[in-house]
């Protein structure tokens, strides 16, 4: 086991049932000690659910209750965009923001490290973006602090550095961060996530899963990053079909926020692997596909690959364990408890044909998942041509 890691996170994370009602008290205690100021730029999506369930009047009040003042700004939607950031970049800087307080799932949170970024920084994002097309310059000012308020549970952005930009230009989807971009406060309270949707539910369950099952074969896997994946991998195993049956059982609603946050954690301690670089490639190439919806199709056959390698044997093996299968000695038994999760959540029926994709495209997202983010091919534990890649999404297809 790796005994040497490197982890720095500066941001403040408020975590549990009912932590809504810390944020006006947490604001005004950070303006006392200089840590913001007096007016936030409030990023949500272009949905209806902050406002159908109240949750954004909910926001609102904390903020008055803290002397912020705040303007709304609804720009963001799924797998966002670098037009939408820099629409709500815009919008910050015209109305003069101090900060920003970013409520929403995966996609808000997201965004709102490259609207931090461009709310102080001239040009466009992808001056920044490193990877692809991508400048890849640094950044010439600090971005404005971000505060992080998550209403579901999936990416874990709302503790780490980092967002995922789409350029449908290009047809690139492509991770953006700095570690000075971090939030500096973050709001993981599950009652937020109690409206989700079920299948959306499962889709945001499994990102966060596989965050965590990618760290457990990634080359970089060490003792806390192991330990921290492994107990948000068997809380998210146990409660996930729980919170897709009853979206209001508020036990396995924690249970699975957990594993999404803590995945925040162990990806700062390592890095995940090429799975979610298949998968950037598969949704900038098809807008409308969930980004854990392609996640699960292509899972199986991406696990299968390092099998038949005997790549992490024992990796395998320690996932399946605690998903389920204690008796677990092989490492096709991950397998077998992932699949048996995905009936369980009716997920298991995915197909890439439902989103438009052909079977042809294959080696274009392999090629485009190499060029866009090929460092987490990287961390792959052993290694994988564009070939084997393209193999991948041809197992998976259907």
């Amino acid at each position: 086991m790796n005994m040497h890691f490197d982890f720095n996170n500066p941001t403040h994370l408020v975590f549990g049932t009912g932590t809504l009602n810390e944020l006006g008290r947490q604001i005004a205690a950070m303006r006392a000690e200089g840590a913001l100021s007096k007016k936030t730029l409030l990023l949500i999506s272009n949905g209806r659910s902050v406002k159908t369930y109240g949750t954004l009047d909910r926001v609102q009040a904390q903020l008055k209750k803290a002397n912020t003042e705040y303007v709304v700004c609804s720009c963001i939607h799924e797998n966002p965009s670098k037009e939408a950031v820099m629409e709500a970049a815009a919008a910050a800087k015209e109305h003069h923001c101090d900060f920003i307080t970013a409520l929403g799932g995966g996609a808000v949170l997201d965004a709102a490290v490259a609207v931090s970024a461009m709310a102080t920084n001239p040009g466009d994002l992808w001056d920044y973006v490193n990877g692809g097309t991508g400048k890849g310059k640094p950044l010439i000012h600090p971005g404005l602090p971000i505060v992080t308020i998550a209403t579901s549970s999936g990416t874990g952005s709302e503790i780490n550095c980092w967002g995922v930009i789409s350029n449908h230009q290009t047809n690139e989807k492509i991770g953006f961060g700095f570690p000075s971009l971090a939030p500096v406060l973050a709001i993981v309270d599950p009652t937020l996530m109690t409206t989700v949707p079920p299948r959306y539910t499962a889709y945001q369950g499994f990102d966060a899963l596989f965050h965590n099952t990618e760290v457990m074969i990634s080359k970089g896997v060490n003792i806390v990053s192991e330990t921290l994946a492994l107990s948000a991998i068997e809380k998210i195993a146990k409660y996930l079909p729980r919170a897709v049956a009853n979206g209001r059982d508020l036990e396995a609603r924690e249970a699975v926020a957990y594993g999404s946050t803590i995945a925040g954690i162990t990806m700062q301690l390592t890095s995940t692997t090429a799975q979610h670089s298949m998968e950037h490639a598969m949704s900038a190439y098809h807008h409308d596909l969930p980004h854990g919806a392609g996640l699960i199709m292509i899972s199986a056959a991406f696990a299968r690959f390092f099998i038949e390698r005997h790549a992490c044997d024992e990796q395998f093996i320690k996932m399946a364990k605690v998903m389920g299968m204690p008796e677990a000695d092989k490492p096709e038994d991950f397998i077998t408890a992932l699949l048996q999760l995905q009936k369980d959540c009716g997920v298991h029926d995915l197909k890439m044909s439902d989103y438009g994709f052909d079977k042809a495209e294959a080696m274009t997202l392999a090629r485009n998942a190499r060029e866009t983010m090929g460092g987490l091919f990287l961390a792959n534990p052993c290694p994988m041509s564009d070939e084997e890649c393209a193999a991948i999404f041809d197992e998976s297809y259907r």
